[in-house]
């Protein structure tokens, strides 16, 4: 059979773009072809995202606080510093514990704690997850199962009472608590990126670059994370989440080192000092409002990704914004009318 035959079918490995393509093939085809198209302007379409954008501001506000705590509260903020259960006022703005403690203090080196453990927990569930979630849909077959079987032994354990259990028998401290939360945080994450991970791994440039050759550890992190670029975002939001809310709980119960000050071990102190029966709502309203506020603005960033990257969503905005502009249209025209 000749080079020019028609009925031959022409193999074309695109090298630039990983695709394999079948048939008589333009050089223009090449062009059409987008390298990682979950990628490409993310950053610049969250920061336009009112929702991401707020989000992110909120987020960097306690993130300067945290690291500023020393300096805008220096000292030990544990220390007695005026009477017990002192209202808010000009000397205290967040006014005493009950034990004479400043809350704004007590609140500002409380986020150093709670955001550290919040993202080291976060990213290192992710990455486990990860890496699971990978192996197992690029593999396949006993190494998807066997993962899957983890995967599932985790996922079926009661969150809470493995989280009492471990953190009730191990040493206290801020290192067992991030490790029984990443042991305990991971398996979710790995059902949601196995998921994506399988819906790509069927794709013709993963297939082009099984064909050429390549690593399996250069097709996944190479190919196939790239576009996953969105849904690894969004789940590292949610782990970050899990990590600053389980970190606090379990210190509220007593579970953590409540020696370290955070926003959760100021929530223990407060129930334990009597400040909710005492209505010295000024000692745990700081630290709970410092929770909620990190976590919305983790959701509104979760939701900013999601109407990036969702089709759907983005869809409904531009029909939306379309709408408005509509409306506004038509009252100008009334206006001069």
């Amino acid at each position: 059979m000749s080079a020019t035959d028609p009925s031959e079918v022409q193999l074309l490995v695109a090298t630039d773009h990983r695709e394999v393509l079948s048939g008589p093939t333009e050089p223009a085809a090449l062009d059409r072809l987008p390298r990682h198209p979950a990628r490409q302007g993310l950053g610049h379409s969250l920061v336009a995202n009112r929702k991401a954008l707020t989000g992110m501001i909120i987020l960097a506000l306690f993130v300067a606080v945290a690291l500023l705590a020393p300096a805008l509260a220096p000292g030990n903020p544990s220390t007695i510093t005026s009477l017990g259960a002192q209202p808010p006022s000009a000397e205290h703005l967040f006014g005493t514990t009950p034990k004479g403690q400043d809350v704004l203090a007590l609140t500002m080196w409380g986020a150093r704690s709670s955001l550290l453990v919040g993202f080291v927990v976060g990213f290192a569930a992710t990455f486990i997850g990860l890496l699971v979630g990978l192996s197992s849909a690029y593999f396949g077959g006993r190494t998807d199962n066997s993962l899957s079987l983890l995967t599932n032994v985790f996922l079926l354990i009661p969150g809470l009472p493995l989280l009492v259990i471990l953190a009730a028998f191990l040493p206290t401290g801020m290192t067992t608590v991030m490790l029984v939360l990443t042991f305990t945080g991971w398996a979710g994450s790995a059902r949601v990126l196995r998921s994506q991970a399988l819906s790509i791994r069927g794709k013709d440039f993963v297939a082009a670059a099984i064909v050429t050759g390549e690593r399996a550890g250069w097709i996944m992190f190479r190919e196939i994370l790239p576009n996953m670029a969105s849904i690894v975002m969004i789940t590292l939001i949610g782990s970050v989440i899990f990590g600053i809310g389980a970190q606090a709980g379990l210190e509220f119960l007593g579970l953590g080192d409540v020696s370290v000050v955070s926003w959760g071990t100021n929530l223990y102190w407060a129930s334990n000092d009597g400040a909710l029966m005492s209505g010295t709502w000024w000692a745990f309203v700081p630290s709970g409002a410092a929770i909620a506020l990190v976590a919305f603005a983790l959701a509104l960033i979760n939701y900013g990704v999601d109407e990036v990257t969702n089709p759907r969503l983005r869809s409904t905005r531009r029909q939306r914004a379309s709408r408005r502009a509509a409306r506004g249209s038509a009252t100008h025209q009334e206006v001069n009318r």
